[in-house]
């Protein structure tokens, strides 16, 4: 049974204090899923995580390369845009396989290939009724996710 939160936000500080939260919890291995329409904020929710995960390398949209890397003191962590991708299986063909073990993985558009794992914690960044607000989902079904959710609730 997936247990579920939702944080209401008023602005890219309350977006990236959600962030900076989720870093200190994420663990080499942890997928985390992001979805939500087009300039939702998805970039900028794992530009805010890797700040918190403690590098200052400048994160951009994988809308084109599809995978960007970047290196952290908590390991490398894999942004990934899934927009492009046709399902798990071309995802796989990716070869991506050492990071996803290894270090921390945020795909944008995950819902296209969430049958690729057996784990993640999904995330969905929808609007409010203002520009900079947003409503924040978190939810996950896993064991590994339960104590994450509850010390973000």
């Amino acid at each position: 049974m997936a247990r579920e939160i939702v944080k209401h936000v008023h602005s890219e500080e309350d977006t990236a204090q959600i962030a900076s939260a989720l870093a200190a919890l994420l663990h080499p291995g942890d997928v985390v899923l992001l979805d939500g329409a087009l300039a939702a904020g998805k970039t900028f929710f794992t530009r805010a995580l890797v700040r918190a995960l403690g590098s200052d390398e400048t994160v951009t949209s994988p809308t084109y390369t599809i995978a960007n890397v970047y290196e952290t003191p908590a390991g490398p962590l894999l942004h990934v845009d899934a927009y492009r991708l046709k399902g798990a299986q071309e995802f796989y063909h990716l070869g991506l396989e050492d990071y996803i073990d290894t270090g921390i993985c945020v795909i944008e558009w995950g819902e296209r290939i969430k049958d690729y794992f057996d784990a993640p914690l999904s995330i969905r960044i929808g609007f409010g009724d203002t520009d900079t607000a947003r409503t924040v989902t978190l939810s996950a079904s896993a064991p590994r996710w339960t104590a994450v959710l509850e010390a973000l609730a």
